[in-house]
């Protein structure tokens, strides 16, 4: 009986912890929202909304279709990745969405260069921003992080290699006071053919199986149904 009860007491003290926990990351989505600090920026802030998960994604920026559409990787560069998710990890984009949260190293859509393509974040966006990416790593404690495209693996990484170097290998980080694993993977735009053509393709491939296969990915669902 009392084996019963205390079971039942570390169950309801766990519930507890978690919807405190995910409180926390909704109330932390909707500042994000309410963010105006860079007025270069050309749009309002994109998030992937208050997923509880032991996984998280960071991308560059948004692109112009990613506002108007309200979330993170919508076009192009998305409809790729999320090919290669279903491809290799059998999740489909949907369920992607649902089970990990998805960042970036800019939320605003930072507008077009004097060339036509998308800007890149100034140092100064970066700095603004990546106090929200370091809230996010002290709320959720991930166990893995996927980093999409050189920008946002260089917030990680002191020293940034090729990608031939990078891409395919799980590189244990130490960040905001939080240790976990790192896992780049290429940028999906269709401007690079690098992870169409080898040894990009194999590469990318070997960097999806190690997310496949890495225990925060397959235990990533636990935290989030409990919420």
């Amino acid at each position: 009986m009392h084996a019963i009860s205390g079971t039942r007491q570390f169950l309801m003290d766990n519930d507890l912890q978690i919807s405190t926990w995910h409180l926390r990351l909704r109330q932390h989505v909707e500042s994000l929202y309410a963010c105006r600090k860079c007025h270069s920026m050309q749009s309002y802030p994109v998030s992937g909304g208050p997923v509880l998960s032991r996984v998280m994604l960071v991308g560059q920026a948004p692109g112009a279709r990613e506002p108007i559409l309200g979330r993170p990787f919508a076009w192009t560069a998305g409809k790729a990745m999320f090919k290669w998710f279903e491809y290799e990890l059998a999740t489909s984009e949907a369920e992607f969405r649902r089970t990990v949260y998805m960042a970036a190293v800019c939320r605003c859509f930072p507008g077009k260069n004097a060339q036509g393509g998308d800007r890149v974040p100034s140092k100064q966006e970066i700095a603004l921003c990546g106090e929200w990416l370091r809230t996010e790593l002290t709320l959720l404690e991930p166990g893995l992080v996927i980093a999409v495209g050189k920008l946002a693996i260089s917030q990680f990484l002191n020293e940034l290699p090729a990608l031939t170097e990078l891409v395919g290998r799980s590189v244990r980080v130490e960040k905001y006071g939080q240790t976990f694993d790192l896992v780049p993977l290429p940028h999906p735009s269709g401007a690079s053919p690098w992870p169409r053509i080898e040894p990009g393709k194999t590469l990318t491939r070997q960097a999806l199986a190690l997310i496949r296969n890495h225990p925060a990915w397959t235990g990533r669902l636990r935290a989030t149904s409990s919420a």
